[in-house]
């Protein structure tokens, strides 16, 4: 019971420190060795942090392609490449538009596609898309990772691991996703299934595999399987 009481404890207060904490509980006093998690590290688990106060596009774009994909980016190379095709002066004031997401999958060999979908079709979408929100006044790209009929599960590259409402989340949304789509997709990406709220009680793991036939609703196409 002390130990678990310590080990609460160091994850309530420790919110920016993590490593691997020696725990003396074998007989014979052996030492076993628990990892232990920061809530910053689990609020960011699998997510491209946002840098810049423009790049919200860029890292959401990155957390799909890493995590979806398994492809070797990160926010400041995707910067980089869309500002070959942006308008420097209008990413400055405006930041990043859909448009340049897509020249940029263009460019590495990769599709995009934007749907304009229902509020209540949220749960047809089966892949990790990102979406615009309105946040107070400030428009802000993030990774919608999956919905169901309550909730929407967002990867914020600010604020990390988000949930909101349906109603909520439709508040601040423009109704359109952004899809990424190309060879190599990863049928069952950790983003499929996004850590449950800190303050949560154990619930039924919904994660299930999409199929292609699903997969091809949203603009796959055969090949890319392969």
């Amino acid at each position: 019971m002390r130990l678990a009481i310590l080990t609460l404890l160091m994850l309530l207060t420790g919110t920016t420190w993590a490593g691997t904490m020696a725990i003396s509980a074998m007989p014979g006093g052996a030492v076993i060795y628990k990892k232990v998690e920061s809530i910053r590290e689990r609020r960011f688990a699998n997510l491209v942090e946002q840098k810049t106060d423009f790049s919200c596009g860029a890292a959401a774009l990155a957390t799909i392609l890493r995590q979806a994909y398994w492809l070797d980016v990160d926010e400041d190379h995707i910067i980089k490449g869309m500002l070959v095709t942006a308008d420097q002066d209008l990413v400055r004031t405006q930041g990043f538009s859909m448009l340049d997401m897509k020249r940029y999958l263009e460019s590495i060999g990769m599709r995009a596609r934007g749907y304009k979908i229902a509020p209540d079709t949220l749960l047809t979408v089966k892949i990790p898309v990102v979406v615009l929100l309105e946040i107070r006044g400030y428009k802000h790209f993030v990774v919608m990772q999956r919905a169901d009929k309550d909730w929407v599960y967002i990867g914020d590259p600010v604020l990390g691991h988000k949930r909101y409402s349906r109603d909520d989340f439709v508040k601040g949304w423009n109704g359109i996703v952004f899809a990424v789509l190309g060879e190599g997709y990863d049928k069952a990406n950790v983003l499929l299934d996004p850590p449950m709220p800190l303050t949560a009680k154990s619930q039924m793991n919904e994660f299930k595999p999409v199929g292609d036939a699903e997969l091809m609703d949203f603009g796959f196409i055969q090949s890319d399987f392969f």
